[in-house]
């Protein structure tokens, strides 16, 4: 028997996607923040791989993280929180993992796990939150109720902030010393 879109069955997989993937992007951004080198270095990481200004990127890239995070989690504008991951994981694959080929196993890690990632906030954001999130309790959300509509909206608002983020601020090669 197939499953479902109004079904519990359904809604508690999306639930429990929705939330999975709203922990685990929350923790990076919990990561760029308060683990490691922090703020300043994530910002010197980001110049290195040519996101200039670094400490800019540093601030976006954290915040949009802890931002889509928690709007995951509570399930609270899904369509754009998961257009927010597209965009952060197609930049990721842009800067830093494509020359390192497919698999995260390769040295440098490939785009495998980001483009999963990928893959599974535009599933997740074409469905929206579900029956347990908060979209769901206010309904005011209606352009996302047709699954097309949030579909339109992840893919095109997540591959066209990456590439307006990436044209803005992508500048790889070396760093000229003052």
């Amino acid at each position: 028997m197939p499953l479902e879109t109004g079904s519990t069955s359904f809604n508690l997989v999306l639930l429990i996607a929705r939330v999975a993937l709203g922990l685990m992007i929350l923790a990076h951004g919990y990561a760029k923040v308060f683990r490691g080198g922090k703020l300043a270095g994530t910002a010197g990481w980001f110049d290195s791989i040519g996101m200039r200004p670094g400490k800019i990127n540093a601030y976006m890239a954290a915040g949009t993280e802890i931002g889509v995070g928690i709007l995951l989690i509570l399930g609270l504008l899904v369509p754009l929180a998961a257009a927010g991951l597209v965009a952060l994981m197609t930049v990721a694959i842009v800067t830093v993992h494509r020359k390192n080929g497919f698999f995260v196993y390769n040295a440098g890690q490939g785009i495998e796990y980001c483009l999963m990632l990928i893959v599974l906030a535009i599933t997740v954001g074409s469905f929206g939150g579900g029956k347990y999130s908060i979209d769901h309790v206010y309904t005011f959300v209606t352009w996302f109720d047709r699954p097309m509509h949030a579909f339109a909206t992840v893919t095109v608002v997540g591959f066209g902030g990456a590439l307006l983020q990436l044209a803005a601020v992508y500048r790889p090669g070396k760093v000229k010393q003052a």
